[in-house]
């Protein structure tokens, strides 16, 4: 007998395909819009550009100045942007960052939002929003910020670097591997977060070897929406929570941090719910989940712990204090020593 639970559905348009990039212009219409505006990093400029021709003459105007988590100044510069050319809808082209301040925009204009993927951070399938203030990231969880349409087009992944496929592809996993243990888990979102974790383990080692096979970059990026699912589905907990302290307050990268800390934060919770992480340990053809998503990391080449993404020896105390002082829920207390035991060793970077 299945034990009782609630799930609520995704209420977000997905278009998903190949070129679907030029139904951008249609489904703009679709949401009411005449005049768009475009969201990017500096490094997606390119494919701002190209978007901004797809739009028929609906550009408002542009800022290419996202950035990693979300900061705040530069929101306050984006609206004013906004407010400036008076764009009625935000249409962001781009992975976390590009997303992350479309969905800040959308929180404080309730503008809806057509938002492209370039990536596998897995933003535009949530309601959840992560913004940094002086050094703080808080998250929220508000329906106002979640996309009202998605354009998934495989060709806009074709040409990612090898790193950024795999960070960018274990960030999607960790939220897949969170809603597997999540305090409010349901059997629809296992079941999803299961499918996505074997695509994603089978598929990016593949993309190593073959980066512009089609067929690989679909499944990853089908993957990716189910995980991005996952996490907008239940709560997240202790690896989500580092993250975040890690990002926010000592600027490390979004995704690698993700990458590096994901196999140290599932050994950490492993002994205490090693059924509902069964799934990734058979994914991964490994006795310990922990263990096999250590291995695939390597066999992505991801860098090698917390010291190799620029996190500093002396700041570990701190950190673990931060992620101890408003931990988020999670299988295994979140207590201050082992909690910067695992820190001292994911900056190693030793096995677990």
């Amino acid at each position: 007998m299945l034990p009782s639970f609630n799930f609520a559905g995704l209420p977000s348009r997905v278009l998903f395909g190949s070129g679907t990039i030029a139904q951008v212009a249609q489904e703009m219409r679709n949401l009411g819009g005449r005049s768009a505006f475009v969201i990017s990093t500096a490094g997606r400029s390119q494919q701002a550009l190209m978007l901004g021709e797809q739009l028929n003459g609906m550009l408002a105007g542009s800022f290419p100045g996202a950035a990693m988590h979300t900061p705040a100044d530069v929101t306050a510069k984006a609206l004013a942007k906004l407010t400036e050319v008076r764009g009625d809808c935000l249409v962001a082209i781009g992975g976390g960052s590009a997303i992350g301040l479309s969905k800040a925009l959308a929180l404080r204009t309730d503008l809806p939002q057509l938002v492209l993927p370039t990536t596998y951070a897995g933003s535009e399938a949530t309601s959840i929003l992560g913004e940094t203030t002086a050094g703080q990231k808080t998250t929220l969880r508000d329906l106002r910020v979640l996309p009202e349409t998605v354009i998934y087009d495989v060709d806009l992944t074709l040409d990612l670097p090898d790193w950024v496929t795999a960070t960018s592809g274990l960030n999607a996993m960790a939220h897949a591997v969170e809603a597997l243990y999540a305090q409010d888990r349901n059997p629809v979102i296992s079941t999803l977060a299961s499918q996505a974790l074997n695509l994603l383990v089978t598929n990016l080692p593949e993309l190593r070897r073959c980066p512009r096979d089609k067929q690989l970059r679909s499944d990853v990026l089908y993957a990716a929406w189910l995980c991005g699912l996952s996490l907008h589905s239940v709560g997240m907990s202790l690896h989500h929570k580092v993250c975040h302290v890690l990002g926010g307050a000592f600027q490390l990268p979004h995704a690698q941090t993700h990458a590096v800390m994901l196999a140290y934060s599932v050994q950490y919770n492993e002994a205490a719910v090693p059924d509902l992480l069964a799934p990734l340990a058979h994914a991964t053809q490994c006795q310990s989940a922990a263990r096999g998503l250590f291995a695939l990391g390597q066999a992505l080449a991801i860098p090698r712990g917390l010291k190799a993404i620029g996190m500093e020896y002396d700041n570990l105390d701190r950190a673990a204090t931060l992620i101890t002082e408003k931990p988020y829920w999670n299988p295994t207390p979140v207590c201050y020593e082992p909690i910067r035991a695992m820190l001292e060793h994911a900056w190693h970077g030793a096995a677990p």
